[in-house]
């Protein structure tokens, strides 16, 4: 999926709430993001930059595992390496000459994608996303502050001011932008209608709406990740099938969002 573009969130009165994310973050502390959320999602290797996933139909590319549908496929998730294709070219990355921006992924399973293991364009691909560690960083926090416009329209008006508050709260600390970036790069926005168990999401707008009080700076990155440990309790309590083996991990990751960011 590109970065979201759609239109600021309507809706007057008491209820508004300013669409424009505003995050301030240094490229230090981008880096650094980078590099914890490279690590959350491939374990910091170079390796991981490129894999599928046993039991997923699309493959995961980058420090933010983003996903590429082959031709044809369809699922209730959003594409999102196709918008840091996009992204890359736009800031003069020279892409293979094989990765057309917007081509489809070019291995139609996992058992295709593995048989070109050690092939030139795997190759070709961790060596374009071992270089550009940072540019996806960025890309990262852009795809972020777009995304606040894309909650708040799903919000009801009158919650709309609450949530932008909590949002930029948890954003006033370097741990909390990282808090953020990842929890939206890790379980969404919380927009999509088809992410939804029971009726409930846990993306970053469910997050928000169940954080307990309105906390600033530290407290709110904490409080951030508590209120993130819940949400994906109730996700697991809602799901069709068991999740309970992911509990654990899930927890531990959310856990270090009200850690200094190193």
């Amino acid at each position: 999926m590109a970065p979201p573009t759609g239109p600021p969130p309507s809706g007057g009165g008491t209820g508004a709430a300013p669409p424009v994310s505003g995050i301030q973050i240094s490229p230090e502390a981008r880096g650094r993001i980078a590099r914890k959320i490279w690590q959350n999602e491939c374990g910091g290797t170079v390796e991981g930059l490129v894999s599928w996933n046993a039991g997923e139909g699309f493959a995961s590319l980058g420090i933010g595992h983003f996903i590429w549908f082959p031709a044809g496929g369809k699922f209730p998730y959003e594409e999102s390496f196709p918008g840091l294709q996009q992204f890359l070219a736009a800031r003069g990355v020279r892409l293979p000459n094989w990765l057309a921006t917007g081509a489809d992924c070019p291995w139609p399973n996992r058992a295709a994608f593995q048989a070109e293991q050690n092939g030139p364009r795997v190759r070709e691909l961790r060596a374009m996303l071992a270089a550009t560690v940072d540019l996806q960083g960025e890309y990262l926090v852009r795809r972020l502050e777009q995304a606040l416009p894309r909650l708040l329209q799903a919000a009801p008006p009158e919650r709309r001011a609450l949530l932008s508050a909590r949002f930029h709260a948890v954003g006033e600390s370097p741990q909390g932008i990282y808090a953020l970036v990842d929890y939206v790069n890790f379980k969404g926005e919380g927009v999509n209608p088809k992410e939804r168990y029971r009726g409930q999401g846990w993306g970053l707008l469910q997050v928000l709406e169940n954080m307990q009080g309105t906390p600033r700076g530290a407290a709110a990155a904490t409080e951030f990740g508590a209120s993130a440990r819940r949400t994906l309790a109730q996700r697991v309590a809602n799901a069709p099938k068991d999740e309970s083996r992911w509990t654990a991990g899930w927890n531990n990751r959310v856990a270090g969002y009200g850690s200094p960011l190193r």
